[in-house]
């Protein structure tokens, strides 16, 4: 089991942790522009009882992880079909419809004007994240036979800070995912895709750094 560190930062949290991200919507906690509270700040601020938020993130830590596979070659392999290819195929049609909610409702105060760009950046960098580890780091992984990644070449760093910023970007021009009163269609399905993908992608991500990667540990004072 894992502890819930209280002094960590409640956008850490949202950006790491499966789950977390719903449970600070539903007690009306900031993840994006507060994001630099402390949990326990958080549940100072929301009149909540600092032991409540912690269960509750806590029993999201029990909780991950549990239908990914165990064997190292089964984790890579659901790693690439479940997240690698839904993350591009579902960049591939929120950027276009951002761009058309975006022009359709640009003058709306609370449009999500920059979220095309957001989600254009995101797209980057998850591209480059996931072409290291397809090309270099999961074969590496693959054909380690139980030794470690290092023993035959250094374990490349992972761009999670990038990703956990660009979710951070993606919040704030969507003012945490809110939806106004009478919003359309087109703009209801766009947010409920970004939900899903920032979803996705820190169960994703959380898989890698908590399940896979301390595996292949890099020994003290390797640098990649």
């Amino acid at each position: 089991m894992s502890y819930i560190d209280t002094n960590q930062t409640v956008a850490a949290f949202a950006a790491t942790l499966p789950g977390a991200a719903e449970v600070f919507r539903r007690h009306g906690i900031s993840f994006c522009c507060g994001g630099e509270q402390s949990l326990q700040e958080a549940a100072e601020k929301a009149g909540l009882r600092l032991e409540t938020l912690r269960d509750e993130l806590q029993a999201l830590v029990d909780g991950a992880c549990r239908d990914a596979p165990e064997e190292t070659a089964l984790l890579i392999s659901h790693i690439l079909d479940r997240y690698h290819e839904t993350h591009r195929a579902e960049l591939a049609w929120l950027i276009p419809l951002a761009l058309k909610v975006e022009r359709v409702h640009g003058q709306h105060p609370e449009a999500p004007v920059g979220l095309a760009a957001a989600l254009e950046e995101l797209q980057h960098d998850l591209e480059q994240h996931m072409r290291k580890q397809q090309q270099v780091l999961f074969p590496m992984m693959q054909g380690s036979d139980g030794a470690t990644v290092h023993d035959r070449g250094p374990m490349p760093l992972q761009e999670c800070e990038t990703e956990a910023l660009d979710i951070r970007g993606i919040e704030h021009v969507t003012q945490g995912l809110n939806l106004p009163e009478g919003a359309c269609n087109s703009w209801r399905s766009l947010y409920l895709g970004v939900r899903k993908l920032i979803d996705d992608l820190v169960m994703h991500l959380y898989l890698e750094n908590t399940k896979l990667f301390p595996r292949f540990e890099r020994p003290a004072g390797l640098q990649p």
